[in-house]
């Protein structure tokens, strides 16, 4: 793999920063607490709706009669509302065929068929649905509901419903639709007047909505919601209800399993013995890894990418608070230069190595430079190292797992040095604009190393066409990367200004533009709404290529994790807040089910 250019521009970019002498170098701490989530009690998850009796029978059963509805001769709306109903139900993906159809047909029907008193509400909902599933649907039919070239119609604010539908509606926009722009505007400003003086599920939808777009959430983490609000609708279909708590229950079983054995993983690697100033957060790093693909046949990517993320923490906490700098530049030279060595070469220097030494531990390669550093570092190093043949392994078996390493390789090469710039930054006191931190910072933002990862996962294609994937969607992953690290500002910034860590978007764009917190905020979200357009372009783009699709949707949710693991704060650094109930409702506690529900299924 030819790297010649990579070190290049590494090289030229320290080049430019001014000579630090670390010669009293101060280790910190960011008095992380421990970890809460003990091996005990995850070893202890064990659902009874895991392969349970009568289960799956239940739920073939409910799937066949929930089917016809999707083609019953029913008004639009109705059919709509169903689809609607399903997706955010986590039922989908049981109706995949039918829905297409369903929504081919309505595609092919303009929004006349809607009564003037639904006219709104349902053009909304249309868009939405139409738009997520590839349709190629224009801002243009949502013009109607605007007052001539001017805002939308005030007489519409009455109906809070349509307000909710025409805010999710806008989440969809893509570069330059002023229509969707205005919509969004127009339904904050009015839910946002409106929500104290609503109540019950209205209530709900209204505060869910002004809080976060569903376009925006992990989907499957949104479930337990959805099926609440659904089971207080008057009209609520019992039968679609029954089906989502059973498919909730058993997907959940399978992410319990997952998460029993990473937790075993992470017991008998140790390295959090060694490095008792980073965060301890492997049950916060599998939710990640959850939030990017849910389904049962993806376990492998899941506790492959838990071990990516939970290394990501503490590499990155190393550069943070513990490494001088001098001691950064040795570790991220022996990560460039594992990097470098292309899979034939790498193959042979493992055989020599074996018969010189009668072991294959390539981390000796970097022996000399690496015994220079603290026994933590060591630690760190080797971890990696070991950690990175594992997932190469797992992607690659015997076959092609030589191959696999050096894309995984530079990845974390790419990633660290990014870190130690950032360092450097921090060692300086240098305070950079923002457009020269966020060229630095998508790629510190992990984003990149994960997707690197996660793409060989999904699919089954061959090793050239996944790496030349990486390359075709890089404008995609960049956008999702930006979220990642702007979301990871917005929610850890004060924290870090606090304990004096290197400068964040917001505090760049504050010096920058000499303005004050709220509004540097303020430009931060707007840039995050524009990175969602372009990250729109690509998902709707290529929502009807199926070959393509999957690797869209784990790039795509990646940035809906952002936004869940930051919205309230620092998801990684505080464990006993929302993140926490999080993971209690994703991962650890099932459904309750009806006794009526309970009796079906055992019968």
């Amino acid at each position: 793999m030819e790297y010649t250019a990579e070190q290049t521009q590494f090289q030229t970019c320290q080049a430019n920063l001014p000579e630090v002498v670390d010669t009293m170098h101060q280790r910190r701490s960011a008095n992380y607490k421990p970890n809460i989530w003990k091996d005990d009690f995850l070893q202890s998850l064990n659902s009874k709706h895991d392969h349970k009796d009568g289960i799956k029978e239940r739920v073939e059963r409910l799937v066949e009669e929930v089917k016809p509805m999707l083609s019953e001769e029913v008004d639009s709306l109705a059919k709509l509302e169903l689809i609607d109903s399903m997706t955010k139900l986590g039922l989908s993906n049981l109706f995949e065929n039918e829905i297409k159809e369903a929504l081919e047909t309505l595609a092919s029907i303009n929004n006349g068929v809607f009564t003037m008193e639904d006219h709104l509400y349902a053009s909304a909902l249309r868009f939405r649905l139409l738009r997520q599933h590839g349709h190629v649907v224009s801002q243009d039919e949502l013009r109607p509901f605007k007052e001539g070239s001017n805002a939308f119609n005030i007489s519409n604010c009455k109906d809070v419903e349509a307000m909710i539908e025409l805010l999710e509606a806008s989440h969809l926009a893509l570069e330059g639709e002023n229509i969707l722009d205005e919509a969004k505007a127009f339904s904050t400003g009015i839910l946002q007047e409106r929500v104290s003086g609503l109540d019950g599920q209205l209530l709900k939808r209204a505060v869910h909505g002004l809080e976060l777009s569903m376009h925006w959430r992990v989907q499957w983490f949104d479930i337990k919601s959805q099926i609440d609000m659904h089971e207080q609708q008057e009209d609520k279909q019992s039968n679609l209800l029954e089906l989502a708590k059973l498919n909730f229950n058993t997907v959940q079983a399978t992410h319990q399993r997952d998460l029993s054995e990473i937790s075993r993983w992470w017991r008998n690697l140790r390295l959090i013995e060694h490095v008792d100033f980073t965060r301890d957060r492997l049950v916060e790093s599998f939710l990640c890894a959850l939030g990017l693909s849910q389904e049962p046949r993806f376990s492998s990517l899941r506790k492959s990418l838990t071990k990516v993320i939970i290394l990501i923490l503490v590499i990155d906490d190393v550069y943070d608070l513990y490494g001088s700098l001098e001691e950064l530049e040795c570790f991220t030279g022996a990560i460039i230069r594992l990097a470098t060595i292309p899979p034939n070469l790498f193959l042979l220097s493992l055989l020599s190595l074996f018969l010189l030494t009668g072991k294959s531990d390539a981390s000796r390669w970097d022996s000399e430079q690496i015994q220079q550093l603290p026994e933590c570092m060591k630690v760190c190093f080797r971890a990696l190292h070991d950690v990175n043949h594992e997932i190469a392994y797992d992607i690659g078996k015997d076959e092609d797992w030589h191959r696999v390493l050096p894309h995984l390789t530079k990845a974390w090469a790419d990633f660290c040095k990014a870190l130690l710039t950032e360092a450097k930054w921090d060692k300086l006191g240098y305070t950079p604009s923002l457009e020269e931190y966020l060229s630095n910072a998508w790629t510190s933002s992990s984003g990149p190393m994960i997707l690197s990862h996660a793409y060989f996962f999904v699919g089954h294609m061959k090793l050239e066409d996944v790496a030349d994937l990486l390359e075709r969607n890089k404008d995609l992953i960049y956008s999702v990367s930006m979220i990642i690290r702007l979301c990871n500002d917005l929610g850890t910034s004060a924290a870090e200004r606090d304990r004096g860590d290197a400068p964040s978007a917001v505090a760049c764009y504050m010096r920058e533009a000499n303005v004050l917190e709220d509004v540097a905020r303020k430009h931060i979200k707007e840039l995050i709404n524009e990175a969602w357009k372009s990250i729109n372009a690509h998902f709707f783009g290529n929502a009807q290529t199926p070959s393509v699709q999957p690797f869209i949707d784990v790039t795509v949710n990646a940035a809906r994790v952002a936004h869940m693991l930051y919205q309230f704060g620092d998801g990684f650094g505080v464990q006993d807040g929302d993140i926490r109930r999080q993971i209690l409702s994703a991962v650890v506690e099932p459904l309750a089910l009806d006794l009526d529900i309970s009796a079906s299924v055992i019968a």
